[in-house]
């Protein structure tokens, strides 16, 4: 287990906080050799000997495009960075789902296109995006959230079916509540209530953690899930049945 991705080369986007920092983390105790996006604004990262950290603002997506090519080619992406503003639908504006369509869906897009062409002539690639239960069931006061992380969905599901004969795979993970600084924001504005409900939320009553999410992105990179794709893993304590 400890060099199950000895010689494959990872991009995870927002790899420094939260899910993001646990995949990082998992993927190179476990050999992968991996480059991670960070905000330009966030504090300086030294990374690791296997892990890369690179500034990149995942709302420009020619820059987005253009870091995957440059830092490439990768056998294994990992779209999980996201952002989210909890408010009802009629408080956001155009500028408000502008920039939560650009990082959460369509930086998907453009990293999606700039690896695959590369995964392509190798026959080989493993495409993990994290999306949300939010894009399976709604978000009361995060439409614009959910209808990015439901595209994020469709979208997956379309790159499978695209490139099922070539030897990639492309999967969904869909989180509930986890534990993240994301997650500890929106509680920090919501107040405990909003924490208990979350944990009403799921069926096994608790948060996820990060290294769970991780967990799973690691499976469907790995070669136990050769025979998966197009596939949503909800990663959620039974969220997705709960109701």
């Amino acid at each position: 287990m400890k060099n199950r991705f000895s010689g494959r080369r990872a991009f995870v986007t927002g790899g420094n906080s939260g899910i993001g920092a646990a995949v990082v983390s998992q993927l190179a105790a476990q050999g992968a050799e991996i480059v991670f996006t960070v905000h330009p604004d966030s504090a300086p990262l030294s990374g690791q000997a296997a892990a890369r950290p690179i500034p990149l603002n995942l709302a420009d997506l020619a820059a987005t495009q253009a870091a995957v090519t440059a830092h490439g080619p990768f056998d294994i992406l990992v779209n999980n960075a996201g952002i989210d503003q909890h408010a009802f639908f009629t408080k956001t504006t155009i500028a408000d789902w502008r920039n939560l369509l650009a990082v959460n869906l369509e930086a998907v897009f453009a990293t999606t296109h700039a690896a695959l062409p590369p995964m392509q002539a190798a026959g080989y690639g493993r495409i993990i995006n994290i999306a949300s239960e939010a894009g399976r069931g709604g978000s009361r006061g995060g439409a614009v959230y959910a209808a990015a992380k439901g595209g994020v969905i469709a979208f997956t599901k379309s790159i499978a079916r695209e490139n099922a004969t070539k030897g990639i795979t492309a999967n969904v993970i869909a989180p509930g509540p986890i534990d993240t600084p994301m997650l500890r924001q929106a509680v920090a504005k919501g107040g405990e209530k909003l924490l208990d409900a979350m944990r009403a939320a799921t069926l096994i009553g608790r948060l996820g953690t990060p290294e769970e999410v991780a967990a799973a992105v690691l499976f469907l990179a790995s070669e136990d899930a050769a025979f998966i794709t197009g596939e949503v893993l909800g990663v959620s304590g039974g969220m997705g049945i709960a109701q």
